[in-house]
């Protein structure tokens, strides 16, 4: 069996995602289709740094990383990115955060 050479030793899948289904995100860098867009020449820029969007598939990749499929609002393309070039628009950074939000029951004699 052949060694497989990954850019990075994390195993992101032993925690949950960082991001949430419907979270609205932002690209931390400029990404240009690497020809695994369709329908897009190799080279064209799929989101332009900064360029806001939507989190509305998460799947994984090499059973290491999360791949977040982002629609962003501007373009209208489905780009799949990983966490580390994407960044969460509100104050929540991360999925635990987004969890602190759910409400709690209330204990009996409370409103």
């Amino acid at each position: 069996m052949t060694n497989i050479s990954r850019d990075s030793d994390v195993v992101e899948l032993n925690e949950p995602p960082r991001f949430t289904y419907g979270q609205r995100v932002r690209t931390k860098r400029t990404v240009r289709n690497d020809g695994t867009y369709c329908g897009k020449d190799v080279g064209d820029i799929l989101a332009k740094k900064g360029e806001e969007g939507y989190v509305c598939n998460i799947g994984t990749f090499l059973q290491q990383f999360y791949i977040f499929g982002v629609e962003f609002i501007q373009t209208g393309n489905k780009v799949g990115m990983k966490s580390k070039e994407l960044e969460a628009v509100d104050d929540e950074d991360d999925a635990a955060a987004a969890k602190k939000k759910t409400v709690k029951p209330a204990k009996e004699g409370e409103e």
